[in-house]
């Protein structure tokens, strides 16, 4: 008789189950599971058999990972009992010319997908980090109460209502093609309009006839490759489902990578480079102001963190905590850095003495912890990202105000002279503005499409709050002690989210070419009658004129790629220019110069095209900023009545009101609730998600510097009192 104890003895404990990189994905998505030890099973059939399910209700999951050689890898998931004929499947999928779906060798699965054969399931595409598998899922799945599938081992199964498993998909950014699969002894895979609702028949589904007088729906398939495309091609259009175009975009152009701890993201080396550009450009700025760089730790302790009330209390929620060290406890728990006041001005305590020693400022680079609870984002909503945060401290307030001024007119160059991004500068609200600080200024971004704003970059005057927390104190000219003024502002990587939304298009990136990290692209154009040795020196003549031009530029000699593979990978990537160089070009000279925003197309003499080139690219950075400007103040308005603020918000734009001052945050709150109110009521809706990242509800955006006339004896849109300025609300990110 077999020994069942030592086979009980084989599944994995709870232990193991916990620390299962599924498991712990679904946990830190806060998606409700149950994942549960069993027989090991390879097969979709060993499976049924071993652990029988409650009713027809419940299933598992059949999962094939196919690869073709033209079409690409596809991880195909089904019920148990549903039948899946690869011919069949390349038509549904509308795979053109020749296909080949064979099942993958375990090497690949291992590659792409992180699990052995016979582990396999849909849970796995988290590990596909390159994003080059289409999932493809059975619409009956999705019609039962619960699906059981292997997080990465087939001795255990997680089971899943449908819906959460289509939120983990999304969550990880994976958006899947869903077709309807006969069962076993049925001929044909049917799409899921091909039988009438009802129609219970057993007979062979048939197609209805093509209309060729019909449109072709848009969108319907996002996976499905077309005749002519590449594998490059977004699946999504920025007008019709923008979040998914912004995962696709950001995914395709090669910006980030997906990690396994939510709300954490690679940034890959072309995200880096634009990020280093803008720090080039921002280090250059700071030194004409005599800010010096430099760096402090990314721990604070309890103590320090909690030393000024209101500032903690603006970042408790979003606080990371340490509190072990290996197997033990440590002695009292460290933050790890949300911002750096409480890290910073204890040295500044140290090192200030007298008014000799000011003004001091300090800038550094780091990154920077908030543990976000809502839906992350990458770039714009993270739980750890790039910054870069400015500290002073000065003998005056005017001093002070100063720095401020000119550290947020540095921002608004980042965004209008590097990202071609018009901003509107202020100052925020009492409500809104830094926790502990005196006041602070904004400069705030419109994003087409979407239609909210999205705070760019803020500078504070932190007045002596810190100070006095920190006994920052100094003694002046004539000997007295005095308290320090002081301010702190900060730029991060949501400048590359910003830039993204603003200026993408339905082929991908369009990078303004100040911070492209190429802005110009060569691509031979070679065949069997031109190979590569016939132009490569005329190439690379081109780059090393366009590299004295200070252009920066690329020669894409690769022989595995054909040109029109290149022109739609670097077209994706956001390249401003392609130059194209085939034998006609090298017969008369010259060279097709073809610009990414537009699209225009120059032929132009080889002599004159580094210089062509440069003031094309000055030529298209203006251009992109006019464009973005125009966009932006076609939807800024200016209502001075509530009836018609909620249906201006409606309409994507951006709302100057007369405002009875900042200060008033009562009136502020009311508007806040009343718009949403009212939001929600025009859409039909009862109530907001509360875990969702943005809101139907107008805020206060800023007061802006710039303010129209206001004419006496205006009132506050909400409270009826006189008006003291514009505020501009919107709703936003």
């Amino acid at each position: 008789m077999e020994d069942m104890s030592s086979v009980q003895a084989a599944l994995p404990t709870a232990d193991d189950l916990a620390s299962n990189p599924v498991v712990q994905k679904l946990d830190a998505l806060s998606i409700p599971h149950a994942t549960y030890p069993h027989a090991l099973s390879m097969t979709a059939d060993e499976l049924v058999a071993n652990v029988p399910l409650e009713g027809e209700n419940e299933t598992h999951t059949k999962n094939l990972f196919f690869k073709d050689k033209k079409h690409g890898l596809f991880l195909v998931v089904t019920c148990t009992d549903a039948e899946c004929n690869t011919k069949e499947l390349g038509k549904m999928l509308k795979l053109e010319g020749k296909v080949n779906l064979r099942l993958a060798d375990e090497a690949l699965l291992l590659e792409k997908l992180g699990c052995k054969k016979g582990c396999v399931g849909p849970l796995s595409m988290m590990n596909n980090s390159d994003k080059d598998v289409t999932l493809v899922l059975d619409e009956a799945l999705l019609a039962k109460a619960r699906v059981h599938s292997h997080p990465l081992r087939n001795d255990a199964s997680t089971s899943l209502t449908p819906a959460d498993l289509q939120k983990f998909l999304q969550e990880i950014g994976v958006e899947p093609t869903l077709l309807t699969f006969p069962k076993k002894g049925a001929r044909h895979l049917a799409p899921p309009s091909s039988r009438p609702a009802g129609d219970k028949s057993g007979s062979k589904p048939k197609l209805p006839p093509k209309d060729k007088g019909t449109p072709k729906a848009e969108n319907k398939n996002k996976k499905a490759t077309k005749k002519g495309e590449t594998q490059l091609a977004l699946k999504w259009k920025k007008e019709e489902n923008f979040a998914m175009w912004y995962t696709d975009v950001i995914v395709l152009s090669e910006m980030i990578s997906y990690y396994d701890i939510s709300g954490c993201y690679i940034l890959r080396p072309w995200s880096y480079k634009i990020w280093e550009l803008i720090q080039d450009w921002f280090n250059v700025q700071i030194r004409k102001l005599d800010v010096d760089n430099s760096y402090f730790p990314m721990f604070v302790s309890k103590d320090r963190l909690e030393k000024e009330k209101d500032h903690v209390e603006g970042f408790a929620p979003e606080v990371a905590w340490v509190t072990k060290s290996g197997g033990d406890d440590l002695a009292a728990p460290i933050a790890v850095r949300p911002t750096s006041e409480t890290i910073m001005y204890p040295a500044f305590a140290d090192w200030i003495r007298s008014h000799r020693d000011l003004p001091l400022k300090l800038n550094q680079w780091s990154n920077v912890v908030r543990w976000e609870f809502k839906d992350p984002t990458p770039f714009l909503r993270t739980r750890e990202f790039l910054w870069q945060e400015g500290h002073t401290a000065h003998a005056s307030f005017e001093d002070a105000n100063v720095m401020v001024r000119q550290a947020l007119d540095l921002y608004r160059g980042v965004y209008e002279e590097l990202l071609a991004i018009p901003v509107v500068p202020g100052y925020k609200t009492e409500k809104e503005k830094f926790a502990g600080g005196h006041s602070t200024t904004t400069v705030e971004a419109y994003i087409p499409v979407s239609g909210r704003a999205i705070q760019g970059a803020t500078s504070h005057h932190l007045g002596q709050n810190f100070g006095k927390m920190f006994d920052i104190n100094y003694q002046d000219e004539k000997g007295e002690s005095q308290i320090v003024w002081q301010t702190s502002w900060g730029l991060t990587t949501r400048t590359i989210g910003v830039m993204i939304m603003v200026h993408g298009d339905d082929t991908g990136l369009v990078l303004p070419p100040k911070v492209a990290p190429l802005q110009a692209v060569i691509i031979p154009i070679v065949s069997k009658k031109c190979p590569l040795e016939n132009l490569a020196s005329y190439c690379e003549d081109i780059k090393q004129s366009l590299d004295a031009k200070d252009v920066r530029c690329k020669l894409d000699d690769r022989s595995i790629y054909n040109p029109g593979w290149k022109y739609a990978h670097w077209e994706q990537k956001g390249v401003p220019i392609r130059i194209e160089v085939g034998p006609r070009d090298l017969e008369q000279k010259q060279a097709r110069m073809v610009v990414r925003f537009g699209g225009e197309k120059i032929d132009v003499g080889v002599d004159e095209l580094a210089s062509t080139v440069q003031k094309k690219l000055e030529e298209v950075q203006g251009q992109m900023f006019e464009k973005a400007k125009e966009f932006r103040d076609q939807h800024l308005v200016q209502v001075t009545e509530w009836k018609d603020f909620v249906p201006n918000l409606e309409l994507h734009n951006l709302v100057l009101t007369p405002w009875c001052g900042g200060e008033h945050q009562d009136w502020e709150e009311w508007v806040k609730e009343k718009s949403r109110e009212e939001s929600l009521a025009s859409r039909g809706e009862g109530a907001e998600d509360e875990r969702a990242a943005t809101s139907v509800a107008a805020k206060t955006l800023c007061i802006p510097f710039k303010q129209p006339e206001l004419p006496e004896g205006t009132k506050c849109i909400a409270s009826g009192l006189p008006a003291t300025c514009w505020v501009m609300w919107g709703r936003s990110y």
